[in-house]
């Protein structure tokens, strides 16, 4: 029996960093400008023109400033209303489907949205507060026009500084990363099998960390571009000189994550549609097309930012593509979100859910054993076990492990929690397809409820 000849196919995964709104004035992008480059000059709109054109002779760092200041990276979305204006373009079905893919479909958006919590400054305007952005674009999906759309995770790290416009590498700063995602599986029932870094920047502590618990990870910007940007040389923040650069992903080393290891998690690349490094060509773009010529399959993956209008880099992307397409005539493409990108491209199917349970022992007046156990297997060693008091205050546990497979405890006494002082309990998993379930326990009526995320 002759076997169905498989479509060579590309891929299309745009991620969008979701972090709202940014407002940068005119004598803040000269303080940027002097401390990245020792440029002190007057902050003037003229000098800014003089600039952005190459007027002014800076020598060696001429074209490198253009690019810091090209016009592009500075319109941004300064409140809610810029962002809205821009999404009622980029989400109507008129601009998805002015390149369908393939199969007639149109352009997707994949919304990894960040927490801005924890920061005692806040010079850019950011909006602050837990889920603030993730509820706005829950919002948004609910539209018709987005309802292919997804959601996952974006995290930037807490700056010793505690500015909001800050770098930093640093996930296990108190409790920051693991209060987000707990108020995230308790107020929200959702728990993401999907990630991408904040400034792509994974180091020791977050190569452990997404090994327990995220199976895919969208960091990868591995590139042969050189940097021309000072405060980014180095490797400083994301680093990816080392690491594979193919359209598609790898399992990470246990020590290093730019090298081919036996971890668990996939890192897929996923360049810059414009941004001062590591911007995505149309040689990249080619290069997609070429591999899923020779291997069957590529997951072309590119990346830009809410806060600046998206609408340029989107269209500059479609052309790319239509170039490529062209090129060649037998590969066919198709938008994805993340997730079924991933699925798609390494052969993993879905699963229909991981039978995650949850029950209750009482050993003595003073101390409750709580077992979780999951039907199949988990995409990590343990469950995530997130923690609400009846002070409002959430918190990451360790479960005790037992000597049957996929079955975990917990004991609430008075070395962890008794559990009279708990409000709720959650515990969230993903199995190495992406589905993803959580359990929401609520100790004052004794209720327990569950969510499933398959896709």
């Amino acid at each position: 029996m002759n076997k169905q000849k498989k479509d060579k196919i590309v891929y299309v995964v745009h991620c969008v960093d979701a972090e709202g709104p940014l407002d940068e004035s005119l004598a803040d992008t000269f303080e940027r400008l002097h401390y990245t480059f020792g440029i002190n000059l007057s902050a003037t709109r003229k000098n800014l023109y003089t600039l952005q054109r190459g007027k002014i002779d800076l020598g060696d760092t001429t074209k490198a400033v253009m690019n810091f200041l090209a016009p592009g990276r500075l319109a941004y979305n300064r409140n809610w209303k810029d962002i809205r204006k821009m999404l009622n373009t980029i989400t109507s079905l008129s601009f998805r489907n002015i390149l369908t893919d393939s199969f007639g479909k149109g352009w997707l958006y994949n919304w990894f949205c960040v927490d801005h919590v924890g920061y005692t400054s806040n010079p850019r305007k950011r909006i602050l507060g837990p889920h603030k952005i993730f509820d706005f674009y829950c919002e948004l999906l609910k539209n018709e026009e987005n309802l292919n759309d997804r959601i996952y995770l974006h995290y930037h790290p807490l700056p010793h500084n505690r500015m909001a416009n800050a770098c930093a590498t640093l996930y296990f700063n108190q409790n920051h990363l693991f209060e987000i995602m707990a108020r995230k599986i308790i107020q929200r029932k959702w728990f993401s099998s999907v990630f991408r870094a904040g400034f792509h920047t994974i180091r020791p502590d977050s190569n452990f960390f997404l090994e327990q618990w995220i199976p895919f990870d969208y960091s990868n910007q591995s590139t042969s571009q050189e940097n021309d940007q000072p405060d980014l040389s180095g490797g400083r923040f994301g680093d990816w000189r080392r690491a594979p650069r193919i359209w598609g992903a790898y399992h990470p080393d246990h020590d290093d994550y730019q090298k081919v290891g036996s971890c668990r998690r996939w890192i897929f690349r996923c360049l810059n549609m414009d941004a001062r490094l590591r911007t995505i060509t149309q040689a990249d773009v080619d290069e997609a097309f070429a591999q899923a010529d020779r291997e069957g399959s590529a997951v072309l993956s590119f990346t830009n930012h809410d806060f600046r209008d998206m609408l340029g880099d989107i269209t500059r992307l479609r052309e790319m593509i239509a170039r490529s397409v062209s090129r060649h005539r037998k590969i066919k493409f198709k938008y994805c979100n993340a997730l079924e990108a991933a699925r798609r491209h390494l052969n993993i199917h879905p699963s229909n859910g991981i039978g995650l349970e949850m029950k209750f022992e009482k050993r003595s007046a003073n101390i409750i054993v709580m077992h979780v156990r999951a039907g199949s297997d988990i995409f990590g060693p343990q469950p995530f076990l997130a923690i609400e008091d009846l002070k409002g205050n959430f918190y990451f546990d360790n479960f005790d492990f037992t000597l049957e497979m996929n079955h975990w405890t917990y004991t609430f006494d008075w070395q962890t929690f008794p559990l009279e002082q708990v409000k709720n309990i959650g515990v969230a998993v993903a199995d190495s397809s992406g589905t993803c379930e959580i359990l929401i326990h609520n100790c004052k009526n004794n209720r327990t409820v569950k969510n499933v995320i398959k896709d």
